[in-house]
């Protein structure tokens, strides 16, 4: 038995070595509590035996859905490596501190730009953005820019980790991982 962890951080390496743009973006899919289904691209910024971690404004699209049904499924798609990796499981907050450490390695752009955003919401104009970004930037002059009380890490804690390979004629090869207590048990899914 392989250890599912252990093989995604190979085929992440791997992927990185390989793939142009962002070998990182991730599809991830949510629903809340009418079970509509959402899906979009984030970024994985952490990983390991507890989950895979991205960060967003809580109060957006995709953090009210998570708040409503934190359940979510992920799906890393390299296109180059013909391979594709499909996880899914419970969502729960990232501690503060977290939060905190990765929000202070993003650029100062970026940590504004968390400032001015009421991510998911209708903008009326393109401008009224870039004012709200422009009165951040005058707010934080001269010191660091704090994380908002809004903006947080989630860590899909994974349930089941799917890895499909491309074969010839569509017989493409599926490895199945699911949660088993502390361990996993392994299966193959017809393609």
């Amino acid at each position: 038995m392989t250890d599912p962890l252990a093989l995604f951080d190979e085929w992440l390496a791997e992927a990185r070595a390989a793939e142009v743009n962002d070998p990182e973006a991730m599809a991830l899919a949510t629903a809340g509590a009418d079970g509509q289904p959402s899906v979009r691209m984030v970024l994985l910024k952490g990983h390991g035996p507890q989950g895979f971690v991205f960060y967003t404004n809580a109060e957006s699209a995709k953090g009210t859905q998570l708040a409503e049904n934190p359940r979510a499924g992920l799906l890393f798609h390299w296109k180059g490596l013909r391979r594709q990796v499909r996880i899914e499981g419970v969502v729960e907050a990232v501690g503060e501190a977290e939060s905190d450490r990765y929000f202070s390695t993003r650029g100062r752009d970026s940590q504004l730009g968390a400032w001015a955003s009421d991510q998911s919401r209708p903008l009326d104009e393109r401008a009224t953005f870039e004012r709200r970004f422009d009165d951040a930037a005058d707010r934080f002059a001269g010191g660091d820019v704090p994380r908002p009380p809004h903006w947080r890490g989630f860590r899909v804690v994974p349930e089941q980790i799917e890895f499909w390979s491309d074969r010839p004629h569509r017989l493409h090869e599926r490895r199945l991982f699911t949660r088993d207590g502390d361990g996993w048990i392994e299966g193959l899914l017809y393609p």
